[in-house]
């Protein structure tokens, strides 16, 4: 559901650079905010119009959960009760479609640099910090020159439109991190960590426990690159790595 729209050079703010080529202008890559709200208002109504089949149902048997809202709304007579029903569905799918968007990753792609934007908070990446572009299962990873994760965001855009801006605009990408095989499952008291990231790393597990995508989880996340330990999560495990020295040889796009 991603689309793709030029914007010009990052660098001049999205302003089109006078005689600027189709290659070097920057474009964004972002869900269509319209798609996504009128899927979950779609989704809304569908379940309020069965609302009210179900309730139907729920009072015809001697024991079911809920049955005191069951009992409500079968008592409201139609066509209100369909309508009512209908009308909160909407109203719902509308609150999550907006989530939706507001959670969604948007990227823009320039020669000049990389910005990542997410609830909205953007980050900026020139072109010389990138060296590797990951499609890590369902998220995009930004990979500095030594092999140093830079970035790392949950992702539902199309991923072929995604591969075909960052390699037209000279970055390096690839389909499978190149690092997969270094990660090692953390377990309290790991050794071979840096003093202070075991601290962290059991924070953010009990941080997960309560929201795996909360702001908290995103913040030690960024603690423990500071101090260069890359994390990724798998099935609520948290892997790790530490980049040995300068690891690669990718460079950065072309002028």
């Amino acid at each position: 559901m991603g689309d793709m729209r030029g914007t010009g050079d990052l660098s001049r703010k999205g302003r089109p650079s006078a005689g600027a080529s189709e290659r070097d202008a920057a474009v964004v890559i972002a869900e269509s905010a319209w798609v996504l709200v009128l899927f979950w208002v779609g989704c809304g109504v569908v379940v309020g119009g069965l609302a009210p089949l179900l309730a139907d149902w729920l009072v015809t048997l001697p024991w079911a959960p809920l049955d005191g809202p069951a009992e409500l709304l079968s008592s409201v007579p139609e066509p209100w009760r369909t309508i009512g029903a209908v009308g909160v569905g909407a109203l719902l799918g509308l609150v999550v479609g907006l989530i939706a968007v507001h959670e969604s990753l948007a990227v823009s792609v320039s020669r000049g640099g990389v910005a990542l934007t997410v609830r909205d908070a953007s980050q900026e990446f020139g072109c010389d910090e990138v060296g590797l572009v990951v499609r890590d299962g369902k998220q995009l990873v930004l990979l500095g020159p030594d092999g140093m994760e830079i970035a790392r965001e949950d992702c539902h855009l199309a991923w072929r439109r995604l591969a075909d801006a960052f390699a037209g605009r000279g970055y390096q990408w690839s389909d499978v991190d190149p690092y997969r095989e270094e990660f090692r499952r953390w377990v309290p008291g790991t050794p071979g960590l840096p003093e202070g990231a075991d601290a962290l790393l059991r924070a953010r597990a009990a941080a997960q426990q309560k929201d795996g995508n909360s702001e908290d989880v995103r913040e030690l996340r960024r603690e423990l690159l500071r101090l260069r330990v890359v994390v990724r999560d798998e099935k609520k495990r948290q892997y790790w790595r530490m980049p040995q020295g300068s690891q690669g040889s990718w460079g950065s796009p072309s002028s």
